[in-house]
């Protein structure tokens, strides 16, 4: 969420987040799942340079850096990308309701911004990468709106325009270590993990979120009484979030969506198990998947864990991170 502040240029940072806990409570008949979730802001992040144009409208330019680069990612820069319906759909809240960028370029009412997205955040990998750069489209550029009463657009709103575009987006607006139920829209604050070190590892290989939670859907009854334990496992979670006790956080880790990913993807548990063996607290799958972080109480172990698995897994994304505790701490439930 840091911010690097120029006349008309300004960058954002897009932080990836991770899921100690996930727990898919019910499928709704519109299709989206009624979530339970442990959110982490993590330190990898993309950056968004956003600078004010000529042009009236969101106009985006994707840069690749890192792995992504290496192995030739590309990304679309188009409509259907979600900084530019991100972008869109704020422009259009701000003319519906008199709020203007009195510093714009444009000579009509539509301000314009050209964004440069620095992307390094793997893609479909269960770390927000997309919605976080969403987010960080959001607060950039209502940094630069105000109203006639010399206000700005506010966070609930935000979270608003986000959610009607990604789940996962007012997470990534309000960020830190929250407690997200609903379909991820309603946030409730949690205090930090305590100081540790983390590695987050992607393998090469895709996988689609929507057929995760069809298997997903039809391997659990949501009703079973046999699924306590797993809640108690998740109440273990908060628990030891409230007590500082990382070992505690590590050991209790769960996501919902992890057998089926593994039935699929075996590899997923294959890095989960070597992190364990590298001396790892835990580890887990975060979200739908495929990538999986490690929780380590000391650095050098970390390290270490990080030169063996580069050497075991040289095609697979490998990084070290940190949990990013410095985000807003308020409760937020956004309504439709």
């Amino acid at each position: 969420m840091k911010r690097v502040h120029g006349n008309y240029r300004m960058t954002e940072y897009a932080y990836a987040k991770i899921n100690l806990g996930l727990l898919v409570l019910g499928r709704r008949d519109n299709g989206y799942h009624d979530l339970d979730m442990v959110m982490e802001t993590i330190s990898i992040h993309d950056d968004l340079i956003i600078e004010r144009s000529g042009d009236p409208g969101i106009h985006l330019t994707c840069r690749m850096e890192g792995a992504l680069a290496d192995k030739g990612y590309e990304l679309s820069s188009g409509d259907d990308n979600l900084i530019v319906r991100a972008g869109n759909a704020l422009l259009q809240y701000a003319s519906v309701h008199g709020i203007t960028d009195p510093d714009a370029f444009t000579s009509d009412e539509k301000p314009g911004y050209d964004i440069t997205l620095i992307k390094r955040i793997p893609m479909a990998a269960g770390l927000a990468g997309g919605s976080t750069d969403a987010a960080a489209a959001l607060r950039g550029i209502s940094s630069m709106l105000k109203g006639t009463d010399g206000t700005g657009v506010t966070d609930d709103i935000l979270c608003k325009i986000g959610a009607g575009i990604g789940a996962d987006i007012p997470y990534c607006i309000m960020g830190g270590s929250k407690r997200a139920s609903g379909i991820g829209e309603v946030l409730k604050p949690l205090p930090a993990p305590p100081a540790s070190y983390l590695i987050i590892l992607k393998p090469d290989i895709d996988v689609s979120t929507g057929h995760i939670y069809k298997m997903t859907d039809e391997n659990t009854d949501y009703a079973s009484s046999d699924r306590q334990e797993t809640y108690d496992r998740f109440d273990a979670l908060i628990s030891a979030l409230n007590d500082g006790d990382i070992q505690g956080v590590a050991h209790n880790l769960h996501n919902d969506l992890r057998y089926a990913a593994i039935c699929e993807h075996p590899v997923i548990k294959e890095l989960e198990d070597k992190m364990v063996g590298y001396g790892a607290l835990g580890a887990m799958m975060s979200g739908s998947g495929p990538s999986v972080f490690a929780i380590f109480d000391n650095e050098n172990a970390r390290d270490n864990a990080l030169r063996h698995i580069s050497e075991d897994h040289p095609g697979i994304y490998v990084s070290g991170a940190e949990f990013m505790s410095d985000q807003k701490n308020v409760d937020q439930t956004i309504m439709p």
